[in-house]
């Protein structure tokens, strides 16, 4: 799957759903994916700042849990864990608890999509 994030705000989205319902009007097989709109490219910048960027790519490569996330990011749980939060609530990334053997619960971190489009329109 993949996951397009975009900047052009409600305007954008609406051409993009209304294209897509022409499509399902004419019977197109549409391909599966995930889109997320920001008002601006300000707006994208505030929830996808660079750090939180190199930990979707890291997510990307291997699903983590937070404290292995930030030993391999070199930085503070505390900022790894609302980083995740964050990009959560945007709909980047998603979490899962998981048992950990001996230790109760473990939050692991992983990928919504197998590729990500960003494009920001100024």
């Amino acid at each position: 799957m993949k996951l397009k994030i975009n900047t052009d705000g409600f305007e954008g989205y609406a051409k993009r759903a209304l294209e897509r319902a022409r499509k399902l009007d004419r019977r197109e097989a549409i391909k599966p994916e995930i889109t997320i709109t920001f008002e601006d490219p300000l707006a994208m910048v505030e929830v996808l700042t660079a750090e939180r960027l190199r930990l979707v790519q890291k997510v990307r490569t291997k699903s983590s849990s937070i404290t292995a996330l930030a030993a391999a990011l070199k930085r503070d749980p505390k900022s790894v864990r609302r980083d995740v939060l964050k990009l959560e609530r945007a709909g980047v990334v998603r979490t899962r608890q998981q048992i950990n053997p001996g230790h109760g619960r473990v939050k692991i971190v992983e990928p919504v999509a197998r590729e990500y489009r960003l494009t920001a329109v100024l």
